[in-house]
């Protein structure tokens, strides 16, 4: 899941296209006070949640680096 997290893009609103692991923490945040997309989405975007509150962002560049 995160290597999903480092390489899917986001498919709608204005950071379409943008790698969900890129998204500002704000917006991220925001989904989460407001509710998760359904599927797979937001399950992506609640975990990544979660990386963004607790600094873990290298950790996923990481994984998705292959290191």
């Amino acid at each position: 899941m995160l290597i999903a997290l480092a390489r899917t893009e986001m498919p709608f609103g204005r950071y379409r296209g943008r790698r969900l692991i890129d998204l500002p923490e704000p917006y991220v945040v925001w989904f989460h006070q407001r509710g998760m997309p359904r599927g797979r989405l937001g399950e992506l975007l609640g975990l990544l949640y979660e990386v963004k509150v607790n600094g873990l962002e290298a950790l996923v560049r990481r994984a998705a680096d292959g290191r």
